[in-house]
């Protein structure tokens, strides 16, 4: 395995070190898992961080205030999968963006970043597939679910897709379900063989009043909630990949947040300040 060079504290990124991993070292070396928690918004991801009920995402540093690429699942995705994941919520122009992954077809910049992995295709996935990966998707809401056309677009990204109902939001159990799929799913790959993964995480997407007892309405609270049972699970999924796999770099971010009653808003697909934020961290199992 290729050395990865990495400040003392590689765990940690801020809002000016979005771009201190170099992917050239770490595509090729190691399986990449990339962690949507969709809909989670920033305001109470640091809180639940600040506060010390997300045990296993506070391992890995601190979470980054980042602007969402899209206002609802569907922009935000076609955004990352093509590249541009969330970007530092100070950024002001394009040029400054941090990039973990640089599409060479867009014609962004005359040459690529120097610490990012350069990709030709429509997708970074495609990308890591002509480099040897072989690219997973655990879907989680109805945008993955295959059960309509527009539902199979994301999924058709990627070379092994899978959605059930039981990973979906109505189901409380969803994360656990989805990590109990992938732990077993890891039986049947060699070690040598890479892996993208991108997993879905519906829980904490409306409804989640049911992470409350008693609750009939989603709120901030139950919001919450469901971010410490997703904490919970991945902290199973990171385990089970450390023992079966080995190391891996890590992308943890919301796709968008959401609104509950703010300014008369209510969950997202519009732009409003709780949506438009997002938290945001990279990091290295092992």
């Amino acid at each position: 395995m290729q050395k990865i060079e990495m400040t003392e504290n590689a765990a940690v990124v801020s809002d000016k070190q979005m771009s201190l991993v170099n992917m050239k070292q770490v595509v090729g070396a190691m399986d990449i898992l990339f962690i949507c928690l969709d809909a989670l918004r920033y305001d109470i991801a640091v809180q639940e961080e600040a506060a010390g009920r997300i045990p296993v995402l506070n391992r890995y540093g601190s979470w980054v205030k980042c602007q969402a690429p899209g206002n609802f699942t569907y922009p935000s995705h076609h955004a990352m999968f093509a590249g541009f994941l969330p970007c530092a919520y100070h950024t002001k122009k394009q040029a400054d963006r941090d990039l973990l992954f640089y599409p060479t077809a867009i014609g962004l910049r005359r040459k690529a970043p120097e610490n990012a992995y350069a990709f030709s295709g429509s997708t970074m996935m495609e990308g890591l597939a002509k480099d040897g990966y072989y690219t997973w998707c655990v879907g989680g809401v109805s945008f993955f679910d295959k059960r309509s056309d527009i539902g199979k677009v994301f999924p058709g990204y990627f070379q092994k897709s899978w959605w059930n109902p039981s990973f979906g939001c109505m189901v409380k159990e969803s994360t656990q379900n989805q990590v109990d799929f992938i732990l077993k799913k890891l039986e049947d790959v060699s070690k040598e063989q890479k892996i993208f993964l991108y997993v879905n995480v519906a829980a904490i997407h409306y409804p989640n009043y049911f992470y409350l007892d008693k609750e009939t309405h989603d709120s901030q609270k139950s919001h919450a909630a469901a971010l410490r049972y997703a904490d919970g699970q991945l902290g199973r999924l990171f385990d089970g990949w450390k023992a079966k796999r080995g190391n891996a770099f890590v992308i943890c971010c919301s796709d968008h947040g959401t609104c509950y009653g703010e300014d008369g808003c209510q969950f997202h697909g519009i732009n409003h300040p709780m949506v438009d934020t997002v938290p945001y961290k990279h990091f290295f199992i092992d």
